[in-house]
Formats: C-alpha cells, structure tokens, sequence
C-alpha cells in the first residue's frame, strides 16, 4: 500500500517512502511528506483527510516522543522546508517565521536587529544538515519553556498570531500581526501545547524583546536543609532575576542559578548585591559571565552529550509541576527515588530525570501525588520503549470532556496525531 499512499502524497508536496527512523515514538510510517507551503500543506492535508490516512506532524524530532505513542501513523509531515522569516517588524517588536524554522536560526536573525525571543530551547540535538534544537512550530506544538519562563511566561504567552491548517485542508489565521490585536486569542492559545493533535501551524506571528547588553549569573550551592530559605529570598528579591534555577542529583548539593540581564553596570550592581544577600544566608555564591553546562539544556532522551543512548538504558523523562512554595519539597520526593531534577524555582516547572527499572511505576505514582497535592502536574515525557506502555502519560486530565469535544470540532475523523494527546486524542 505504501506505493499508492507515495503516488497519492507525491501529487501534492514533495514526498519519500518512509524509514524506520521515521517512526513515531515506536509507531512505524508509510510516508514522509514534505511541504514548502501553506497551500502544499492544506493540498497534503485534504487528500490524506478524504483517504483516511493519519497524520503525524513533524519539525527537527527534538520532542517527537513526549506524551503517548499515537494508535497509527500513515504520513509524517515534516515542517522542515516551510522555514523563511517572513516579516521582523523591528520598531513594533514581532516577527512571523515559518514552523520549520529552527529557534537557533531564527535567533541568529533576530539578533542582528538587537531582538529576541525569550524561549529556551531546552532540547539540542547535533543535526548533519544544520541547526539542531527545536524548530518554532514545534516549540508552540508542546508550549515550550525553560528558565526565563520566570520572566515573559511560556511560548504560549509570546505567540499572538498563527497561520494553520485544519485537518480537512481548510487554511485558516489567528490572531494578528500587532500586540495589540486580540482577535483570534483564544485559538492562537488554544494550538500552544496540542501535540499537534488539532492543526498544521505553518506560520507563526511571536512578540519579541530587546537583547540586552549583559547576562550575570549568581551561582551557589546549599545545603538541602536550607533550600527553601534560599529559594525563598532569591525568587523575591528586589533584583528581579530574568530566571532561577535549581538543580538537586543524588548525593550532590543542591545548586541555585539565577540570571540577572540589563546594562552592563546595572547587571552587574544587581548580581553583587544578591551575592552579598546570600551571603547573610550562609551560602558562598559568585558571579559569573556564563551560564553553567547545565543551564536551560534538556538532553533529548535518545542522547546523553550527543551520543545515542541504548534503549534498555534511557531515563524516564517527566515535567512536574507545583505551587512555588511547593517546590522544596517535591525537590526532597525527587532525590529521595533517586532522580535528577532541573527547573525553574520561579515558575514552578521541573524537567525530572528517573533512572529505568522495576520501580519506576511507583516512583512516577509517589512524584505525581505530591505533584498534585502541592497544586501542580506531572507528565511523563519519554520513557524506555519497554517502559512507556505501562505509564500513565498524563495522569487525571481537569477539563478532559470539553477537549474531546475541541477535538471532535476541529478533527472529526481523528486524521492529526490520533491517540498522542491526553485521554487518548
């Protein structure tokens, strides 16, 4: 069958017969379509809606195994060709680019008109054929964030116009070219973090901020003890860091990083007063003009330092969430399974790394209930192919029957991603 599905796609955007390093979180495909357009992709969308065939959509890979194994892939839709900038409005702060368009090079771009886009990608991975790291389209697609989410939000705060495809072919645009345009908020919103579950997003219309001239550092190490003094204090200072940063291993003292930007001097005065803050603490900190090895980096699950990983031997891979006093002590709940944890003190976001085995199903039981008891979430990400079947993905889903029926209005015959969402979408 593959043959006929090729002929079929082939007629609307360039197309290859699939490999098995095409497969979705263990989910084999037939084909791999690559549109340069919106219209090659609402011409894609329509033959593959109109023949039943289900559509996974697809950017660099970074993330393409988060949330559950879909029921069945035919096509995967690569985004990769659809990656101009279109438009960087520098005197009202937004740029539109296509999906395909990695973060790294639309940074490059953006920072010759002295802007930025305040993501972290948290998932870099070396690519043969250029930037690695999440493309723009799929950092909307999971609602991706990292340490400076402390300071402007997630992607989904920063996106405010999309262009998309429904599953029918039917193109479509949200939102608007202007901050200040609220027409089509809602759905812009609606797109962050659906898996691609819901549309194709070719376009995408972010908010933008100024670069600013110096980034310091304040690192220091505490004593378990005395982390939620520390987290405390730092989170509510008065230098209002961009971003803080907590990283607890087995056997390690917690570490805090906190990111202060601004002019030169003004970075600067405030990093070495909140040195000397922590100080009155007890805790040795110091400045620095680099970030640590480990700042906003989330290695791909399949990697460790760019080398594959086996699978018998990969983590599992969970996001966690909690009020941020809650933050301590899911931290404690996390070293004492034995994981790594890596987040954002001051959003209430960890990224938790568990090492595979037998207990793991209990472990990810123990950190979701003290995730939920502490007014947060836990998903899991990734796991071992041996290991996922068995998981929970998503845990107890608030608002699970009206997503259904936003799934049943945008995706009838569940062509996009079906099964990866939550409850099964």
């Amino acid at each position: 069958m593959t043959g006929s599905v090729l002929d079929l796609i082939g007629a609307a955007c360039q197309a290859r017969e699939a490999t098995a390093a095409d497969a979705v979180d263990g989910v084999t495909t037939q084909v791999v379509a690559s549109p340069a357009s919106t219209e090659e992709t609402s011409a894609l969308l329509r033959a593959c809606h109109e023949h039943g065939l289900a559509v996974v959509v697809r950017g660099h890979g970074t993330k393409l195994a988060w949330g559950t194994p879909p029921e069945r892939v035919d096509v995967v839709l690569d985004t990769t060709r659809m990656d101009a900038l279109v438009e960087h409005s520098r005197g009202d702060l937004i740029a539109t680019a296509g999906a395909g368009m990695p973060l790294a090079r639309l940074a490059a771009h953006l920072a010759e008109g002295g802007h930025q886009l305040v993501v972290d990608d948290l998932v870099a991975v070396d690519r043969p054929d250029g930037p690695g790291g999440s493309t723009l389209g799929g950092a909307v697609a999971t609602n991706l964030s990292g340490p400076r989410r402390t300071w402007v939000g997630a992607m989904r705060d920063l996106v405010i116009g999309v262009r998309f495809v429904r599953p029918d072919g039917t193109v479509a645009k949200a939102g608007g070219k202007v901050v200040k345009n609220v027409a089509g908020y809602d759905l812009s919103k609606l797109l962050c973090g659906s898996y691609g579950s819901l549309a194709v997003i070719t376009e995408v219309t972010v908010r933008l901020h100024p670069l600013p001239e110096a980034d310091r550092w304040v690192g220091t190490s505490v004593e378990p003890d005395r982390l939620a003094a520390v987290l405390a204090e730092v989170v509510q200072s008065q230098e209002v860091p961009h971003a803080v940063e907590v990283r607890v291993r087995p056997g390690v003292r917690p570490a805090v990083v906190t990111l202060l930007s601004g002019t030169e001097a003004g970075a600067t005065a405030r990093a070495e007063t909140l040195r000397d803050r922590l100080a009155t603490l007890g805790c040795e900190a110091r400045v620095h003009d680099v970030a640590p090895p480990w700042w906003g980096v989330l290695l791909h699950p399949g990697q460790r330092g760019g080398t594959p990983v086996p699978d018998g031997s990969r983590p599992v891979l969970l996001k966690a969430t909690a009020r941020l006093s809650g933050i301590p002590q899911l931290l404690e709940e996390v070293t004492a399974v034995q994981g790594t944890a890596t987040g954002s003190a001051g959003s209430g976001v960890l990224y938790v790394t568990l090492p595979p085995g037998d207990e793991v199903h209990d472990h990810v039981q123990r950190l979701r209930s003290v995730s939920t008891r502490l007014g947060g979430s836990l998903v899991v990400l990734d796991a071992p192919p041996q290991t996922k079947p068995g998981l929970d993905s998503w845990g107890a889903v608030p608002g699970l029957e009206l997503m259904r029926r936003v799934k049943q209005e945008f995706d009838p015959r569940r062509t996009l991603a079906p099964g990866r969402f939550v409850g099964g979408l």
